[in-house]
């Protein structure tokens, strides 16, 4: 599957127009005083974005990604353990190099060897944990405008997440041997990800919406007395 080997694939129509509508009318209705160019924890936020993340049709695709030998009728469903809304306009606009997503968030912080370092986001703790748990998480970028070059896509680099995490030193020389990959999407389109898969992504060069729901699940149990958050 294109996902092991390469670390993404896009599939295309993922969500059907009405809801894109409904997504964009809950977006635009949000308070305009909140930071809709990156606000963490969407789904507790936007009610629109809870249904979708917590949605059957999502939590049935993160499980049979996740855990691909587990049967439909099984109990055991991945958390969700981030969610933020990205909406790069001309107002807010920005780019992003090349980086791994490698912290999560969970319920309060503790000594674990090989995790750190703490830090504290829109109130809640996060964290670098160990590989393993990296190794269980999967991300879904669900897109609800077409997005290219022009309005500053995701770029990524196909196969770097089979290199574990990576150091600044070890990025730089990845990123300037390898060619990277735009992904371009349309509305509806889901690009699913390894969170450890190099990825980018430059400012816009043309007036428009990017609106991006990033949604991650994880099937990985946490060390006693940690939560996801």
């Amino acid at each position: 599957m294109a996902l092991n080997t390469r670390g993404f694939k896009i599939f295309p129509r993922f969500l059907s127009t009405s809801q894109i509508d409904e997504l964009q009318k809950a977006i635009s209705d949000f308070s305009a005083d909140q930071p809709r160019h990156g606000l963490r924890n969407a789904e507790k936020k936007i009610a629109a974005i809870h249904a979708l993340a917590y949605s059957e049709h999502m939590i049935n695709m993160a499980r049979d990604i996740l855990c691909p030998n587990s049967s439909s009728e099984s109990n055991s469903k991945p958390a969700l353990v981030r969610c933020i809304l990205f909406d790069k306009t001309p107002e807010k606009n920005w780019l992003v190099s090349w980086h791994q997503d490698k912290t999560i968030a969970v319920n309060h912080a503790r000594e674990i060897p090989g995790w750190g370092p703490w830090t504290i986001k829109d109130n809640y703790h996060h964290v670098q944990p160990d590989i393993h748990v990296l190794n269980h998480m999967i991300t879904f970028r669900l897109h609800l405008d077409h997005t290219d070059e022009s309005n500053g896509c995701l770029r990524v680099i196909p196969t770097s997440h089979q290199h574990g995490i990576l150091t600044q030193q070890q990025i730089s020389a990845i990123t300037g041997q390898q060619i990277a990959h735009n992904c371009v999407a349309e509305p509806g389109d889901l690009l699913v990800m390894s969170p450890l898969l190099l990825h980018a992504s430059s400012k816009a060069t043309q007036a428009m919406h990017r609106r991006v729901i990033h949604i991650e699940y994880s099937d990985c149990s946490l060390p006693d007395g940690l939560e996801w958050a």
